[in-house]
């Protein structure tokens, strides 16, 4: 059998392990519309209008909230899904078997992406059939490239930050702490006039600045233009590289002593 062949039965596995869980999966499909749920109530619905256009504010929350599933599923999820395998001994019964070592990781991730995008189009379906989000046309293919740019630079981190991860119940207080406080500095939950300026430049630092502000563009109705934001891709894609070498540098198959 092919590689890619193994692949894609990898990538059928971890989906059914995945459904055969159903308080995880319900959690991590509930999540994200919550959280829009709570938007809407804590900070309301107006319409805005602009050039003689007019949308819901609603329409704002959801790149933010697209922004938070996909890192949750491709980020916190791999990241904490590994260390966990890891220290089981599951990684180092997979490495002593004859399937090549991508070909697993490439699952984990082609899941999560495929996660990922089933959890974008949730949130989008529920934010236009119950809160009268406009869904993006002729941005579309930019906010499809920003998204497929950040899922997989994302997985990449997940799989690098394992390195750091000393155990299986270290992991979530581990990557929480690593991706949490970006979240709240980096326009996900607030808007950008909530943080200071001294803040916002350390945000720009990292991905999940550039990840929203991507979505957002390619989101916003009143975007005359195709949306595309080079220079914020541009940074997902170098921190996506730099998760790649990181992960192939470090990468641990055994549990940790």
């Amino acid at each position: 059998m092919s590689d890619l062949l193994l692949a894609a039965r990898q990538v059928k596995y971890e989906n059914r392990a995945f459904w055969r869980n159903p308080p995880a999966a319900f959690f991590t499909f509930a999540f994200p519309i919550m959280f829009l749920f709570i938007f809407n109530t804590v900070f309301g619905n107006d319409t805005l209008r602009l050039s003689g256009r007019s949308t819901s504010m609603s329409t704002f929350y959801v790149p933010a909230l697209v922004a938070f599933s996909v890192i949750s599923a491709c980020y916190t999820n791999i990241a904490i899904g590994i260390s966990f395998s890891r220290e089981q001994g599951v990684l180092k019964r997979v490495r002593g078997t004859p399937l090549p070592p991508w070909v697993f990781l490439a699952g984990r991730i082609i899941h999560a992406t495929l996660m990922a995008i089933l959890l974008v189009v949730i949130v989008c379906a529920v934010g236009a059939l119950v809160y009268d989000v406009d869904l993006p046309t002729n941005t579309l293919p930019s906010f499809l490239l920003a998204l497929t740019v950040g899922a997989a630079a994302f997985a990449s981190l997940g799989l690098a930050v394992t390195a750091v991860i000393p155990n299986a119940d270290a992991a979530p207080a581990v990557v929480n702490a690593s991706i949490l406080p970006l979240l709240f500095i980096s326009d996900i939950f607030f808007g950008p006039e909530a943080s200071p300026d001294w803040l916002a430049r350390i945000a720009d630092l990292f991905p999940v600045r550039h990840f929203a502000q991507a979505l957002l563009a390619a989101f916003n109705p009143f975007e005359a233009g195709s949306g595309f934001e080079g220079g914020h891709v541009a940074v997902m894609a170098a921190w996506g590289l730099a998760g790649i070498v990181v992960a192939a540098r470090t990468f641990s198959w055994h549990p940790r002593g």
